[in-house]
């Protein structure tokens, strides 16, 4: 199926080769580990803001597992494009951009579209800073910079970028939908969207590693969220509403957090131990910052 419509001859035979490094650089602003850093700092640093950035989070995973799921879908193969052979570099920079600016696996739809869409748009929804309009601004440029460059790098076609920001922004609404609706915790529900979407991408993939990995990491997410809304429940509600609160967020919790206990308990060569792995450590992430919190808050209370 050719998706192409000329528009790498278009767009790289303008580019120089030292840009070519920037915008290796640029791409990695859509990076899955780029934009995990920047909703884990969120999400540890900004306390008031915390169950928004959550609620990203969620959507996110739910992204993530959606287009790789598409991916192994329609199977369809990146173009063989490159905007610059490695070996024109200095051998000192190779490895860098080769690491940035080559891609593997399938190409529709794009994954850097997809996530960048659903975490900076969905940002710009959740945060107070500036004014929306400013933030709304900032997003747009943002997906608009990544997308070019997955194009001009020559590892999507226009088509695959395009398709991969209206996939984000249809998961946006969809989810934004629902979450609107009478739910008090908006996390809970973002984190079994991603466990659902990440399902399906483990099912397409007939199991493969990376998404035996990511469908941990959603799990130990929603487990890690459902022992941080058991503390606060636990402490805000009345006593005769607590036993409630604690059996719901308990099974629920137990439900996700049974499958990566199991995994661990294997040898640690295994594949699904690394999975356990990921889900405790993700499941670690999301409780941290409210444990700290909670005993900062104690040791202030105690001196008072």
């Amino acid at each position: 199926m050719a998706r192409g419509i000329g528009e790498f001859d278009l767009i790289q035979g303008s580019i120089p080769d030292w840009l070519a490094v920037v915008f290796a650089l640029l791409t990695q602003l859509g990076d899955i580990w780029f934009l995990v850093l920047v909703l884990t700092a969120l999400y540890w640093f900004d306390a008031r803001e915390r169950d928004d950035v959550a609620t990203v989070a969620g959507v996110t995973l739910a992204g993530m597992g959606l287009y790789k799921g598409l991916k192994e879908v329609f199977g369809l193969p990146r173009p063989k494009q490159p905007l610059l052979e490695p070996a024109v570099l200095p051998q000192l920079v190779q490895p860098l951009y080769e690491a940035t600016a080559t891609a593997g696996g399938y190409g529709f739809p794009s994954g850097h579209a997809v996530n960048t869409t659903v975490v900076y748009v969905g940002l710009a929804t959740v945060l107070s800073v500036g004014t929306a309009r400013r933030r709304y601004a900032l997003a747009g440029a943002l997906v608009a910079l990544v997308s070019f460059t997955r194009v001009a790098l020559g590892v999507h076609y226009l088509v695959d970028v395009v398709v991969g920001v209206l996939v984000g922004f249809a998961l946006l609404g969809a989810a934004w939908v629902l979450l609107e609706r009478e739910f008090s915790d908006r996390p809970t529900i973002a984190f079994a969207l991603g466990i659902g979407f990440c399902a399906f991408f483990f099912v397409t993939s007939d199991g493969t590693r990376d998404a035996l990995f990511l469908l941990a990491g959603s799990l130990g997410a929603f487990a890690g969220w459902q022992l941080v809304m058991l503390s606060r429940e636990l402490v805000s509600r009345a006593e005769g509403q607590r036993g409630r609160s604690l059996i719901r967020r308990g099974s629920a919790g137990a439900l996700a957090m049974g499958p990566l206990l199991v995994a661990l308990a294997g040898p640690l060569e295994l594949v699904t131990t690394g999975a356990g792995l990921v889900g405790l450590a993700t499941a670690l992430v999301v409780v941290i910052p409210v444990v700290q919190q909670a005993d900062q808050l104690s040791s202030l209370s105690v001196r008072m």
